[in-house]
């Protein structure tokens, strides 16, 4: 009996001691302080759906395409801000009102569900983690967003988050979804199309930006008209901008279909 005891304790202080490494060894490793002037070149969550892909045997590719913020159009950065982070701008790192209300939703579920998470903690997760919603990982996803926090600017995340945040099936980063779905650069998406786009972000793979989803449709109308309100798009402006793009795209096709 005393041996069983042993072991059963052996047992018990080797798998704290292993989790502790584990999780420790995220106030060191990775060297996030690299990320204010570096990138880089494919992340954790980007090798997570390759070897996922590779598993079933599908032969998919990863579209990614870097851009600088000031290669991104204004309305896509202040949508996705709303939509997954209002508080953006002056927390640092965590929001603990929300955290609290998807800690209250889980309980209520009895799931480990619920979002909450910050941009910070996503891009901390998109990086270096995988989506898996166990608490290991999200202590782990905490200690690296308090580093990220400490070591970058707002600006420095939240361009990093763009360039990096799923938008579809193997689709990476705002310049990529741009593409992929309005056949355009970010620099170019008008205020309508930054809603919409925001709005997938909770399941970019299950959500598509064009498509009959009521859940997108109220969600990226609601993103829109808080930009509204904000004073951040004025309806007016942003009607007669797109009357005079759709007349310049006719003009253009007049003139390449003339002799």
């Amino acid at each position: 009996m005393r041996f069983i005891f042993k072991i059963f304790s052996a047992a018990i202080i080797l798998t704290v001691l292993y989790f502790a490494v584990d999780v420790g060894r995220y106030f060191f490793y990775p060297d996030v302080a690299k990320l204010k002037k570096s990138r880089p070149a494919k992340t954790a969550f980007m090798e997570y759906r390759e070897d996922a892909w590779r598993q079933k045997g599908e032969k998919k590719k990863i579209r990614s395409v870097w851009v600088s913020l000031s290669r991104i159009s204004p309305f896509v950065m202040k949508a996705v801000i709303i939509a997954e982070d209002d508080k953006f701008w002056s927390h640092e790192g965590f929001d603990f009102d929300a955290m609290q209300k998807a800690m209250e939703k889980d309980i209520k579920k009895k799931k480990f569900l619920s979002g909450g998470s910050t941009i910070s903690q996503q891009l901390a997760k998109n990086l270096y983690l995988s989506p898996s919603k166990n608490p290991v990982r999200k202590i782990k996803e905490a200690i690296l967003t308090w580093r990220m926090e400490k070591h970058l600017s707002k600006r420095r995340i939240i361009e990093l988050y763009l360039n990096y945040a799923e938008w579809g099936d193997g689709v990476f980063g705002v310049e990529a979804a741009a593409r992929a779905h309005y056949g355009k650069h970010a620099s170019e998406l008008n205020a309508r199309e930054a809603a919409t786009l925001a709005s997938v972000l909770p399941n970019p793979r299950r959500y598509k930006p064009h498509g009959t989803s009521r859940y997108v449709e109220y969600r990226s109308e609601r993103i829109y008209q808080i930009m509204v309100r904000r004073g951040i798009v004025i309806e007016e402006y942003d009607e007669v901008a797109e009357e005079q793009k759709r007349a310049e795209n006719n003009n253009t096709v007049d003139t390449s279909n003339s002799p």
